[in-house]
């Protein structure tokens, strides 16, 4: 009696999967009501870039007489912190040379600082027009901006080298 209850308890399961495949489960296929709404969209109409705004060429001539300040303030400085950085090649970390160098590295991260501000607010000119799709101008924009960040770079690899020929860097 025990094993009847037993086997009659365990047939239940294999009953209703017998039952849901013989077809009395609704159909999981795609209804026509379903694909109404897949429709392309219609292009967006494409315009070209108009010319820089009015309001944004003395920024523009601004950052670029800024990032020519820079450039001039970094080489002006960048021979000096050379020679300073060479003379502190066999000192030890916190010795006189080593400090002075460090000071002559900072002077001249220090002196691009008009460059490197420049770019950031050229930067951000160029995402915020980006981000509300106002193009006119992008072209300019874009183009002031890889000069920039050329010469940024350009700036970097003279730290980073001058930066490596120190003790402990």
């Amino acid at each position: 009696m025990r094993y009847a209850f037993l086997s009659a308890l365990l047939s239940l399961p294999l009953a209703a999967c017998a039952a849901s495949a013989s077809g009395d489960a609704p159909s999981l296929a795609k209804r026509p009501v379903e694909g109404r709404f897949d429709v392309a969209a219609p292009p967006a109409p494409l315009s070209e870039p108009g010319p820089l705004p009015a309001d944004l060429a003395g920024r523009m001539a601004r950052w670029e007489a800024d990032a020519a300040a820079g450039q001039r303030g970094f080489a002006a400085e960048r021979s000096a912190a050379a020679t300073l950085v060479a003379a502190a090649a066999g000192a030890s970390v916190a010795s006189e040379r080593w400090i002075v160098a460090q000071q002559a590295l900072s002077r001249l991260v220090a002196a691009r600082a008009p460059l490197t501000a420049a770019l950031a607010d050229i930067d951000r000119l160029y995402l915020e027009r980006s981000v509300d799709a106002e193009i006119d101008g992008l072209p300019d924009i874009y183009a002031l901006r890889e000069r920039l960040a050329d010469l940024v770079s350009a700036q970097d690899v003279v730290i980073a080298a001058l930066s490596a020929g120190l003790p402990g860097e």
